[in-house]
């Protein structure tokens, strides 16, 4: 039996700023995660000022590399233009990798199957045992799923379902593009390139609301992938998609159960304008930790919602 003060189920930015802000407090922990590090996740890699500072993380710490943007270029319903603003884009494959290795925290390669809590215990799958469990394994967490969705369910109006690409094109236009509400799209598309010449592309929006029209989010893969085609932006390459889903914020979420808390994903997070879900996912991560170290209340509250003013270089 391996046991430790603090379970941690997950080992994406959630997970690991949870880890990272235990151990430097000297806590003992454990990370358990399905995948092995460094595994692919599928994400456009937006990352905020902010959430750097949140880390005491800066751009030349980071080894990867990242690419900051001073502007993007935006179209809303036919309507171009370009806005300033101050963001970085990195890859989730080597990020979550950095970020889950600086937490010094032990790592396990375990799939969650059953967790019971025996005498103020958490117990996963007899092997371990914890005194507090977080939580941060995405939008399928086990600890969600099992502890938490019988009497909170997740409404269906607020999930996000999204398709993109992830790939090696030095040949790429170096803006970030942003298509918003095209051709009926609940959401929006995206072009951003990443450091050493690798290239995000996708679509996202409401399933509820592409279900209600009679839409599907594959059709609008297709357009984008004319439209970069047409605009000169991505030729001669063969797509492999693959798709994802997670949750935006919305009130009322009972973030914590007794001694188990939900971060991140788990938590349905992502802003309720961009769907932008990494900074959400550190902010509640590194609070998760903090209630853990100091016996306090673990509140959701405080932590952003909405991009617009990140995006504007006006807020964190």
């Amino acid at each position: 039996m391996n046991k430790t003060d603090v379970l941690i189920i997950g080992g994406g930015p959630a997970g690991s700023a949870c880890a990272w802000r235990l151990k430097q407090n000297g806590a003992d922990c454990l990370v358990l995660d399905g995948q092995a590090f460094p595994r692919f996740k599928p994400c456009a890699g937006w990352v905020t000022p902010g959430l750097l500072r949140d880390l005491a993380l800066t751009p030349e710490d980071y080894p990867p590399g990242m690419v900051t943007f001073r502007q993007f270029d935006i179209a809303l319903h036919g309507l171009r233009f370009k806005m300033r603003t101050h963001q970085h884009a990195i890859r989730r494959i080597e990020f979550d990798d950095f970020l889950l290795r600086r937490s010094g925290a032990p790592v396990i390669q375990h799939a969650v199957k059953e967790i019971r809590q025996v005498n103020g215990v958490y117990d996963v799958d007899g092997e371990y045992q914890a005194r507090w469990l977080v939580g941060a394994g995405g939008t399928r967490c086990p600890v969600c799923r099992q502890l938490f969705d019988a009497e909170s369910p997740r409404p269906a109006g607020a999930l996000v379902v999204a398709q993109e690409d992830e790939f090696f094109y030095p040949a790429r236009d170096e803006r970030c593009r942003l298509w918003f509400l095209q051709n009926g799209l609940p959401g929006y598309a995206w072009y951003v390139p990443k450091a050493n010449g690798w290239l995000n592309v996708g679509v996202g929006g409401m399933e509820a609301q592409l279900k209600a029209n009679g839409d599907t989010l594959k059709r609008h893969w297709n357009l984008l992938v004319k439209q970069l085609d047409e605009l000169g932006l991505v030729r001669g390459y063969e797509y492999r998609p693959s798709g994802h889903s997670y949750y935006l914020r919305r009130a009322g979420v009972a973030p914590s159960r007794g001694n188990a808390l939900l971060a991140g994903d788990a938590a349905g997070l992502a802003t309720r304008d961009m769907g932008e879900g990494i900074h959400p996912a550190v902010q509640s991560g590194l609070r998760a930790a903090d209630a853990i170290l100091t016996g306090g209340e673990y509140t959701l509250r405080g932590i952003q919602g909405l991009s617009l003013w990140s995006l504007l270089g006006l807020a964190a």
